[in-house]
């Protein structure tokens, strides 16, 4: 039998039972990846690394500025985008209130006491992962037809505004995968003290991008890959998500509603970062 000595090994224990969980849920999409895509062409994984290892180091003010002139040009379509993730998250913070309001209703003194009720920490227990993964997987599909969007805009394509472009059937199970992934990334980041997180939220910003221009890798590949380009730029990278924040900020003065016009410019400079250092293939379709 596992004995737990302590809080220590206890906290060593939970850290490894998620490092496990993703290195196996990595191997296992990877394996599907290869029985079900091996007569198929693909690009090579290797060929995207290579691409990262042989780019330049990113120019801050070059990737900032090119992002604030791209935001006029697409901010009615990034405040679309927000709306639409307002939308479809909703139902998820439904889910999780409605119940406490029908209880409240039925019973005013059910939550009279300063403990939840058991009954309500097992809901939130086993709803909370499903609303996390839930409220990942579609705001990374959102965010990558947005970022398909910019592609659009800034090379002169022609084409509609496909907001729901990564909603079909062959994007969707990989944005479950990754959401997955986020959500395993996420935990492990709260639980270094929540230090961790500051780590990953580069990387973890960049797979949306990859997820949007490489339907050809698995999400294993796609999580590497946003790994070693956030390795290689973390602090170029990290202070232009930081500073898009800041900027993003500034839609607060204009009686909050204008945050709703500038939030989206936070996902601009992740392009021109993934234009840069990948690019694009000029067979892309769209």
């Amino acid at each position: 039998m596992l004995q737990i000595g302590g809080k220590d090994n206890a906290y060593s224990v939970l850290v490894t039972i998620w490092q496990y969980y993703l290195a196996g849920l990595l191997g296992y999409w990877d394996i599907l990846n290869l029985l079900g895509t091996k007569n198929q062409p693909k690009m090579n994984f290797s060929q995207v690394t290579k691409k990262i290892d042989s780019s330049n180091s990113l120019d801050f003010g070059r990737i900032f500025n090119a992002s604030f002139e791209l935001f006029k040009k697409v901010w009615v379509q990034g405040f679309i985008t927000l709306l639409l993730t307002f939308v479809v998250i909703i139902p998820f913070y439904l889910v999780a209130y409605i119940p406490m309001v029908a209880i409240g209703m039925t019973d005013p003194y059910y939550f009279e006491s300063e403990e939840l009720p058991a009954s309500m920490i097992l809901f939130f227990i086993f709803y909370y992962p499903v609303m996390l993964i839930g409220v990942t997987m579609f705001t990374t599909c959102l965010t990558a037809a947005f970022l398909r969007i910019c592609k659009m805009v800034d090379s002169g394509q022609s084409g509609r505004d496909d907001y729901f472009f990564y909603f079909k059937k062959p994007y969707l199970g990989k944005a479950f995968t990754l959401a997955l992934i986020i959500s395993g990334l996420s935990i492990l980041g709260m639980l270094a003290c929540g230090i961790g997180i500051v780590y990953l939220v580069v990387p973890m910003s960049l797979i949306s991008a990859f997820f949007a221009f490489n339907e050809e890798l698995s999400p294993g590949e796609i999580t590497k890959a946003s790994f070693a380009l956030g390795n290689k730029n973390w602090l170029v990278i990290f202070g232009l998500i930081l500073v898009a924040g800041l900027v993003a900020q500034l839609g607060v003065l204009l009686c909050f509603i204008g945050f709703l016009f500038t939030a989206m410019f936070t996902r601009i400079p992740i392009y021109f970062i993934y234009k840069e250092s990948v690019g694009f293939s000029s067979e892309t379709e769209f």
